[in-house]
């Protein structure tokens, strides 16, 4: 059966004021995904040291699935820096597990299951594991959903990277900000943030278009159609690995039937959720994980 859910890409530990919390999105992603009882793994690569050994033992405590290489570079780290309303800065360790994660015969035959992935610009930052990426995206059914979450952080993206993952895939995610950074890479017109998702979504024949906004809302765009709800109010905790639960509650929902509007919902209010606790991957209440059921 074609019923696995990837989130293929970083994986690593947050280095937060409060301590250090397991993250990086696709992680974030697959665990979101499996809160909902589809059948996700995490896809990435650790070191041969202690704090790889810790992730894997916390996606065992969290029950989340995962093919994870060891490789003979160190665990991934991120510095998280929080300003007054919670928004995170990064600063991302270069050269470690997840910057060379191997294409072998197993992950092969595991994209060949999967109905959905989810990966970043991010991961591309070396090529090895861009080329795994998108071998793995190559092996995919012709009928699968391809979601590119952008994730633009620091410096690691190039114009070639974004297209070549643009034209790969054939739903977008991304946030106000980095929509900007994409209207100058591909040299569009200073159009509205809407005229601007239209023109991606015809330019490179997206099925879904996801614009989040922060607090001022988000957006999912189709071919004739777009859906605008406003964020929910709540007390923000921090936002770190908010982006990545909408995706996967987005992406379940549909998965499981649900018309547009209704995944778009679901993903703000778990969203808002997400934001108003700390870390990444907080459980999710049952009130909005039986939406699914």
């Amino acid at each position: 059966m074609n019923d696995v859910i990837i989130g293929l890409g970083e994986v690593l530990w947050d280095i937060l004021p409060e301590g250090k919390k397991i993250g990086g999105a696709p992680a974030n992603f697959a665990y979101h995904v499996s809160q909902f009882g589809l059948n996700s793994r995490v896809v990435s690569a650790i070191g041969e040291d202690a704090s790889g050994a810790e992730i894997l033992e916390n996606f065992k405590q969290k029950h989340l699935k995962y093919h994870v290489d060891k490789v003979p570079y160190p665990t991934g780290t991120v510095l998280v820096e929080l300003d007054g309303q919670g928004v995170p800065r990064y600063e991302i360790r270069e050269n470690v597990a997840w910057d060379n994660i191997p294409f072998t015969p197993s992950l092969e035959k595991l994209a060949r299951r999967t109905c959905c992935v989810c990966f970043g610009s991010l991961a591309q930052r070396n090529v090895i594991s861009r080329t795994s990426v998108y071998l793995f995206l190559d092996s995919m059914p012709a009928d699968s959903y391809k979601v590119f979450d952008v994730n633009l952080r620091q410096e690691f993206y190039t114009k070639e990277v974004v297209c070549e993952s643009l034209y790969r895939c054939n739903i977008l995610k991304l946030n106000d900000e980095e929509l900007k950074v994409m209207g100058r890479l591909l040299g569009y017109p200073e159009e509205s943030p809407e005229e601007q998702c239209r023109i991606l979504l015809h330019d490179f024949d997206l099925k879904i278009l996801i614009l989040t906004c922060g607090v001022k809302g988000s957006y999912v765009f189709t071919p004739g159609n777009v859906s605008f709800l406003e964020t929910p109010k709540t007390e923000v905790a921090d936002t770190v690995g908010a982006g990545d639960s909408f995706t996967a509650a987005f992406c379940c929902a549909i998965l499981k039937g649900r018309q547009v509007g209704a995944a778009h919902r679901l993903a703000a209010d778990v969203s808002a959720f997400v934001c108003s606790q700390q870390g990444a991957m907080p459980v999710l209440p049952d009130e909005l994980k039986s939406r699914l059921d």
